[in-house]
């Protein structure tokens, strides 16, 4: 075994073993369609200052979503019921009671200036007793919650002064802090301290300290609360700070466990499922690539269980769309093996007396240009996703970086080490055709042979993309999107029952009445919550009636009106995240390759998503978060595939730069098509077993999928290639330099036979 191969063996075992640890020592934290979890109802209060109106309580659960995010609690649903009804669902929380106290706060912060304590408050003044007890005498607010921007908690632990809170300002909010401070550090005594007061109680009244010049005060936008800290106040104090003011107070009227969402029969269809599709993506790459493809099939066994201690680790919510996008993650994961063990082909069958084991060190050499450049522009957007936007879409940035990430250790690293290892062996490198990287495929060999010009009816193809576009954008705007409750609102109704009724029967019955996608789960100890958009009093009545031939007398508990749970702001800030994921794509494309190719990439991609949305419209599937998780990955696999063809062409066009782009182009794309077809049949197989046996859940999430890596194989050849071709004509780039290309000598112990 080589230095290097032994290097990545022991860095593997090292990976695996840390993995294992997370995985068998930390639970996972499962979400509301999995578990359940806590419900709080919060009803919004009319204030001196504003009325409880629907636009206040919007307002407000803006604020609560952050306020949840800072408390670490992922996948939360908060839900404006009526008018001043905020519904928070939080998955598997176990202190209720803590997150009850700290999301329910009205949390007014304000910051005073501290006079001396006469016993006669002024006008705007009051006299309020100090973290220590005493009575001190504050002025009126000179700071709002409203100026104040983020809020961390940390400790110090180069002086061990304890838990503090660090304050960055906002908007005019540090030059308020500048005016007081500056004051304070005029004055002797009481005079130089500011409060903070939160909820009418005094938290922290701090002295500005003596090296703060008089007349000039704190500077920076930011300054730093201290006091007698535990770990826990500090950081529930900086996710109130960091949530904001509410607009309008409000108070918890309700509070109570909730089942999960999904019953356990559609869990274990879908996890039979799962583990059907990854089965038959193994048995595929078996079939395809033998003994390399064998061991590639231990790697992803292994990537899966880096994923999984990844996501354990950092404290992931999992829930089922994301689990099936996990499990889909397995399937696409084959994509950098397949890159690799075709360049091993590809080299084999160019210098075969060289032996299977330096085609295989080749092979994962040339192709980690295609995969670090295919990954790169996906974790653009997975972190772009993560910074810019929030609620689920935040959530599947996280997802989407770590499959990445863990995708590439397994290929590169684990795979590597594996295949190069076993290939090594005097046994086996004489036996190229055992190892699969004797001969190229029969597909390979089939387009060798005829050797068609994919690029010959290039505007064919790209008429034919145009027309698909436009037969999208017309069921867009003719039929429309059908919206699901997750992002239009709709009706949450609440039955009791005489006898009980098991959760998957209310379900079962819900469905028969006409709602299939409808949300059922126990609510409180026995009662059922329907939870569905567009539900008409004649509805809701076939809805009791199902219900009582399961449970008998049907009594209605609640039945209101309910908001999104996917708002505005997440839809503005996905928007904006996606906007900028593109450019960023399309800059780093643009440096890597050149904008042609960038252009071409970011273009298909948009063909994929118009196309994919499109036919959704035409069969009235509805526009859900499952739907929107379905769609930022097609958008992953669309540039990923488009990156492959370009390195491909790229690759080929600096070996030949004099030939004509168009004719280099068409070379390139049909040497991908034996990857692309492998790598998508991979992902095909799991789909194909969750749409059929995953139940309403996921056959709509495995059905945009299956489009989207169609389109998706489709558009990187045939519509990314031909643009790319039609704006090279008009670019005056020049062609690449050639390069020379380079071959590793033979290595000692492979073999010349040839089989």
């Amino acid at each position: 075994m080589s230095r290097a191969n032994a290097v990545r063996a022991l860095l593997s075992v090292a990976v695996l073993a840390v993995s294992l640890f997370f995985v068998l020592t930390e639970p996972a934290r499962l979400g509301l369609d999995l578990r359940g979890g806590t419900q709080i109802v919060l009803e919004t209060q009319d204030s001196p200052h504003a009325k409880a109106d629907a636009a206040a309580t919007d307002r407000a659960r803006q604020v609560l979503e952050r306020r949840v995010n800072a408390l670490g609690v992922a996948e939360s649903s908060l839900t404006r019921s009526g008018e001043r009804r905020i519904i928070v669902e939080l998955p598997d929380v176990q202190d209720p009671a803590r997150a009850a106290a700290v999301i329910g706060k009205t949390a007014q912060l304000t910051a005073h200036p501290v006079r001396v304590n006469d016993g006669s408050p002024g006008k705007g003044e009051q006299l309020l007793p100090d973290e220590q007890g005493g009575q001190i005498m504050l002025g009126p607010a000179a700071l709002t919650g409203d100026g104040i921007g983020t809020a961390e908690a940390g400790f110090d632990a180069q002086n061990l002064g304890g838990w503090y809170v660090t304050v960055k300002f906002r908007g005019k909010g540090g030059g308020i802090w500048e005016r007081i401070t500056a004051r304070a550090a005029c004055a002797t005594g009481d005079e130089r301290r500011i409060a903070f007061v939160l909820d009418g109680r005094v938290i922290s009244s701090p002295q500005v300290t003596a090296d703060v010049p008089c007349n000039v005060g704190i500077t920076g936008g930011s300054t730093q609360i201290t006091g007698d800290f535990t770990a826990k106040q500090a950081r529930d104090l900086a996710a109130l700070i960091q949530g904001g003011s509410l607009p309008v107070p409000v108070k918890i009227i309700e509070q109570r466990v909730v089942g999960p969402t999904l019953g356990d029969e559609a869990i274990e269809a879908s996890w039979k499922a799962a583990v059907i599709g990854v089965v038959l993506t193994g048995l595929f790459i078996i079939s395809v690539y033998r003994l390399v493809g064998a061991l590639a099939a231990v790697a992803l066994a292994c990537y899966a269980l880096i994923s999984y201690a990844a996501l354990v680790m950092v404290g992931a919510t999992l829930t089922l769309p994301g689990l099936a996008g996990f499990v889909l993650a397995v399937g696409m994961a084959i994509d950098a093996n397949v890159l690799a063990f075709e360049r091993a082909r590809e080299e084999y069958r160019a210098a075969p007396r060289r032996g299977v084991r330096a085609a295989l060190s080749t092979g994962f050499d040339k192709a980690w240009s295609a995969i670090a450049d295919s990954n790169v522009t996906t974790l653009l957007a997975a972190g772009l996703l993560f910074f810019l936007a929030s609620g689920p879409v935040r959530g599947f940035g996280v997802t989407l970086t770590i499959g990445v990430l863990a995708s590439l250790i397994s290929a590169m690293l684990l795979s590597r080490a594996l295949t190069e290892a076993v290939v090594a062996r005097r046994a086996i490198a004489r036996r190229p055709a055992l190892t699969g990287l004797g001969s190229v495929g029969r597909l390979r060999a089939w387009l060798d042979r005829r050797d068609p010009d994919l690029m010959r009816h290039r505007r064919l193809w790209l008429c034919i993309s145009a027309l698909s576009v436009a037969v999208a954008l017309t069921g867009i705007f003719v039929r429309g999107l059908n919206f699901g409750v997750e992002f239009t609102g709709g009706r949450l109704v609440e039955y009791s029952t005489s006898r009980p009724v098991d959760i998957d029967d209310a379900r079962a019955a819900v469905s028969s009445a006409g709602f299939p996608r409808a949300v059922v789960q126990t609510s409180g100890t026995d009662d059922i919550s329907v939870r569905t958009e567009n539900l008409s009093n004649a509805e809701e009545k076939r809805i009791r009636d199902a219900l009582a031939a399961e449970g008998g007398t049907v009594t209605k508990q609640r039945d209101e009106l309910i908001g999104p749970t996917l708002g505005e702001e997440l839809r503005r800030k996905a928007l904006i995240a996606l906007a900028v994921a593109l450019l960023m794509q399309l800059a780093y494309l643009a440096i890597r390759f050149r904008w042609t190719f960038g252009t071409g990439a970011v273009l298909a991609m948009f063909h994929d998503v118009v196309v994919v949305t499109g036919v959704f419209a035409w069969l009235g599937k509805p526009i859900d978060g499952v739907f929107l998780a379905a769609l930022l990955t097609i958008i992953g696999y669309s540039v990923n595939d488009s990156v492959v063809v370009f390195d491909r062409i790229r690759e080929l066009w600096r070996d030949d730069p004099k030939a004509p782009f168009a004719r280099v182009a068409a070379r390139g794309a049909l040497q991908t098509v034996p990857r692309t077809v492998n790598t998508g049949m991979g992902a095909i197989f799991i789909l194909a077993a969750l749409a059929l046996l995953g139940g309403d859940s996921l056959t709509d999430f495995a059905i945009a999928l299956l489009v989207g890596i169609l389109v998706g194989t489709f558009s990187s050849v045939f519509t990314a290639t031909p643009l790319a071709i039609v704006l090279q004509g008009r670019s005056k780039t020049p062609a690449p330099q050639h390069k020379k290309p380079h071959r590793p000598a033979r290595q000692p112990g492979d073999s010349g036979a040839v089989i």
